[in-house]
């Protein structure tokens, strides 16, 4: 053991932030990164006018340029809504590409390094850099790229931390060792009991089974409990609408406005964040009554099998002079379906004078021993530790909810219904929502809407586009930005959107520094409507 100690340099814990913050310093050269300054959460933010100030490039020019822009910087540059639009999607799906790579790096087989830090930190600054060299009138300041980098590093800090776990546990030679103490050990008394060459391969066998038949239990048993969830779990068991129906119930009842501002602008997260409370919530009320018994089954099912393949592989080779080697070869091809488990995972084990009649017997005497022991180790906090990131209940559920499209009316930011993540038909969506819960205010004032999209529709109203003034029931055949929305004249809207409209009309106002008034004013008969009425 010391040996292993002073030879093998240790696999250490991780430390995602600090990682991200040497980065950050070798980037802006140290000088420009404040480590005690509280970094702000980018996803939460109401609008991004602070990260902003005007491109140098903006057509100003001479001294003009040169006092326009320090009065800008004096006072702040205001955003446009489609602006705003502009860079919550920049934000949005440069989290959706980065979670992407996050989970290609596969750390829980390859172990944390710092260059993925620096891959997430390229990739974010390259994205960055091309937005503000398109055609836009603004310019990010540093601290934009610091808050998005520092946002997108604490949201994956404990998957890539847990994963790194996964790692270490696997991989470090003295944790390995003291892992593997209680099976050399037992293998170590049959051998200085004298026993058989088939009782101590038998003996082996089975514990080097036993890690693949924990990872296939917990495993398995996340599928049954996903496919349970869908069945029994009143939100998950119909489509994404269904689930948005109660998220949105969720919501009302809950009346927390950061969670309506973060289903609002970042639907995708919330979504994802809705299942997880939704699965861990279900995991603390069901897994003594019903995870705990998936478990059981699943290894007794595997138990079975097990024996099942000893027995097929012994009768394999009795026409082959009971060849051990063939038996292997037999055993593991037969439970590749089952376990991950091989014949390299006995290499170096002499098995050569090995009597294949015993060998299945002693199997069938060992492994009750060994699935005893995996049993007593069954509960919530094994269920979560043992299971790789993909295999977890949530993410299974989430990948089965959100492979869909998440495009939002330019207007009102409700979502696109189609179920198909990348369509060729016009995006739509049946209700859409009171344009003001998105910020969008009457032009040339700070009043916000206290209208609906498909009522403007139906209106003779004009909207103002980088294009000019378009008639609104013109938009999807005039307006190419607009164009993939398909937006049907009426007058139908959720009781929902008017009794939140009311309920939070302060917290609106104060997020969006606008007000509900003049054009905006909230019709009264939307102060009718209760929170049950929205339920």
């Amino acid at each position: 053991m010391k040996k292993i100690i002073t030879d093998t340099p240790p696999i250490r814990d991780t430390d995602i932030m600090r990682d991200v913050r040497t980065i950050l310093s070798d980037v802006y050269k140290s000088a420009l990164v404040d480590h005690k300054k509280e970094r702000r959460d980018i996803f939460c933010v109401s609008t991004y006018a602070e990260y902003v100030w005007l491109k140098r490039s903006s057509g100003l020019k001479g001294i003009f340029s040169n006092v326009y822009r320090s009065a800008v910087e004096r006072l702040g540059y205001s955003l446009s809504k489609e602006d705003e639009i502009q860079i919550t999607s920049l934000v949005t799906d440069v989290a959706l590409r980065t979670d992407t790579m996050i989970q290609s790096f596969n750390i829980s087989k390859m172990g944390y390094n710092i260059s993925y830090i620096q891959q997430l930190t390229g990739y974010i600054k390259r994205r960055v850099t091309e937005h503000q060299e398109g055609p836009v009138e603004y310019e990010f300041k540093n601290e934009f790229f610091m808050d998005l980098v520092y946002s997108i590093c604490t949201r994956a800090n404990k998957m890539i931390t847990d994963q790194h776990r996964l790692f270490r546990e696997a991989n470090d030679p003295v944790i390995y060792v003291e892992k593997k103490r209680e099976e050399y050990y037992s293998v170590f008394q049959k051998f200085c009991y004298g026993a058989t060459p088939a009782a101590i391969f038998g003996e082996i066998i089975c514990q080097k089974l036993k890690e693949p038949i924990e990872q296939s239990v917990y495993k398995k048993t996340a599928r049954d409990l996903a496919g349970e969830m869908r069945t029994n779990c009143e939100s998950l068991n119909g489509n994404r609408s269904n689930l948005e129906k109660h998220i949105m119930k969720t919501l009302a009842e809950e009346e927390d406005f950061d969670k309506y501002m973060d289903y609002i602008h970042y639907p995708r997260d919330h979504f994802k964040s809705f299942i997880r409370d939704e699965v861990s919530r279900y995991i603390t009320q069901k897994f003594s009554v019903s995870i705990w018994y998936k478990m059981k089954k699943n290894i007794k099912f595997l138990q079975q099998k097990i024996m099942e393949v000893a027995h097929e592989s012994t009768e394999h080779v009795k026409e082959s002079r009971l060849d051990v080697g063939l038996w292997l070869k037999s055993f593991t091809q037969q439970l590749s379906d089952e376990l991950i488990f091989s014949e390299k995972d006995l290499s170096g084990v002499k098995h050569d004078d090995v009597d294949v009649k015993l060998l299945e017997d002693v199997m069938r005497k060992v492994l009750p021993y060994v699935m005893t022991d995996i049993s007593k180790k069954f509960n919530i906090q094994a269920f979560d530790d043992k299971l790789n990131v993909k295999n977890k209940p949530d993410k299974l559920l989430i990948d089965h909810f959100c492979q869909c499209c998440w495009f939002q009316c330019p207007f009102c930011r409700a979502i696109c219904t189609n179920t198909i993540e990348n369509h060729h038909e016009d995006h739509s969506v049946p209700l859409h929502r009171v344009r003001g819960i998105n910020g969008t205010c009457y032009r040339f004032t700070q009043n916000l809407c206290a209208d609906i999209c498909t009522n403007l529709v139906a209106s003779d109203q004009n909207i103002y586009t980088p294009s000019g003034r378009i008639p609104l029931r013109e938009i999807k055949i005039e307006v190419p930005k607009y164009a993939i929305w398909h937006i049907n004249p009426g007058h139908s809207v959720l009781p929902y959107w008017k009794w939140f409209v009311c309920r939070f009309q302060k917290d609106l106002e104060k997020y969006y520094s606008r007000t509900f008034e003049c054009e905006g004013e909230i019709p009264y008969e939307w102060r009718t409507y209760t929170k049950q009425d929205a339920i």
